[in-house]
């Protein structure tokens, strides 16, 4: 009995371990208007895809203030040195 409560217990301290969300990181917020103040969704990835989803709904686009950009590729510290056509060597 005490075996199994503490296999239980380590069950459910490692459930609470396990990886959290991330919040949405995408470059354009829809602004949706309204007497009340309206409201505001950051998670379109191109301004065309903000504009499709405020048509008829009225609001406007606008570029999200905390986006930040995915880390890129490392890039390579090997470069080819380029061909000079005027040098015949």
């Amino acid at each position: 009995m005490k075996l199994s409560l503490v296999v239980l217990g380590i069950l459910v301290a490692t459930a609470g371990i396990a990886t959290r969300a991330q919040a949405q990181n995408y470059p354009w917020c829809a602004y949706y208007g309204g007497s009340m103040g309206g409201s505001e969704n950051c998670g379109f990835v191109s301004f065309a895809q903000c504009m499709q989803t405020l048509s008829g709904n009225g609001g406007f686009c606008d570029v999200n203030t905390q986006y930040v950009p995915p880390a890129g590729a490392p890039r390579s510290s090997h470069r080819v040195p380029k061909k000079n056509p005027r040098n015949n060597s």
